[in-house]
């Protein structure tokens, strides 16, 4: 039985995963559930590399620019907050709960903006991870800011940390020579912003590229569109820095899959949960094309 296969199996005195499989292929299984339910089912050390893009709790009654127009906020009740509290507790929670899933020489990314990443830290810390890195990539077509209070939002973070916290080696894979290569020959930095559609050349800044990363393309959501989908150049990287081939790769808040394109694209495995059916069939679609 191959190692995707396994998954199936839970861990003892747990129910069955197997009732959950949403779709499945040699390359792939997506679950459908609630992730901290389903988390809890897996073995240990299961994962070379866990991406997560959780709630926002941005979903609570403000508005947005969508199309030039005013719009309000309504990316589901997922995305609802509960309170600062409630949702450090829920950040805490899944984070714990990769912590485990993770092999010693795996890594967690968790993306956010200023309304979560600071409790996605600040988990981490109190959980015991190692912080890594923190990555912000800048997004040239963000969209404006309505109020005209504040500086427009246009960047993201990304916490990169093992598991495995205290002073001991870090065991944790890295892809340094590759990612130099990527990067003109010259260490790569933690403030990215991709390349734009159709740009091939890159400028330099300072000792280092600095890439520029627009939101997806339109070509990314031809299958159908998630309100918090990634791009594929972002997923793709982490994947490339972070893993060999045939890895295996969660996404515990699956979405519309990007992760899964790009693990499945770079000939690694990957699992994906989520609790709306719509969004898997989405990642599906999306899997079976790029496969």
């Amino acid at each position: 039985m191959s190692a995707l296969n396994s998954l199936a199996r839970s861990r003892a005195g747990t129910a069955e995963l197997s009732s959950h499989v949403h779709a499945r292929s040699k390359d792939y299984v997506l679950y459908k559930g609630d992730s901290l339910a389903l988390l809890d089912q897996f073995e240990d050390q299961t994962f070379d590399l866990i991406f997560a893009d959780p709630p926002y709790f941005l979903s609570n009654g403000g508005f947005t620019c969508q199309g030039g127009k005013r719009a309000p906020v309504k990316k589901g009740e997922w995305d609802q907050s509960n309170g600062v509290e409630s949702d450090h507790a829920f950040t805490t929670a899944w984070l714990k709960a990769c912590q485990r899933l993770l092999k010693p020489s795996g890594t967690i990314w968790v993306s956010g903006t200023q309304h979560v990443i600071f409790s996605v830290g600040f988990a981490m810390q109190q959980l015991g991870y190692k912080l890594l890195n923190t990555v912000t990539w800048y997004k040239p077509n963000a969209s404006p800011h309505l109020a005209c209070r504040y500086f427009t939002h246009s960047t993201e973070i990304l916490v990169w940390a093992s598991p495995i916290g205290g002073k001991g080696k870090l065991q944790h894979k890295f892809n340094y020579a590759d990612m130099k290569v990527a990067n003109g020959g010259k260490q790569m930095r933690d403030a990215w912003a991709l390349p734009k559609p159709g740009e091939e050349e890159l400028s330099d800044e300072g000792d280092g590229k600095l890439w520029t990363m627009t939101t997806p393309k339109p070509s990314e959501k031809s299958h159908g569109k998630h309100p918090t989908q990634k791009p594929i150049a972002l997923l793709e990287r982490l994947v490339d820095a972070c893993t060999d081939e045939d890895a295996l790769v969660l996404d515990p808040f699956c979405g519309s899959g990007t992760t899964g394109v790009a693990a499945v694209g770079k000939g690694r495995r990957f699992v994906g949960i989520d609790m709306n059916p719509e969004y898997l069939d989405l990642t599906k679609r999306r899997m079976d094309a790029v496969r």
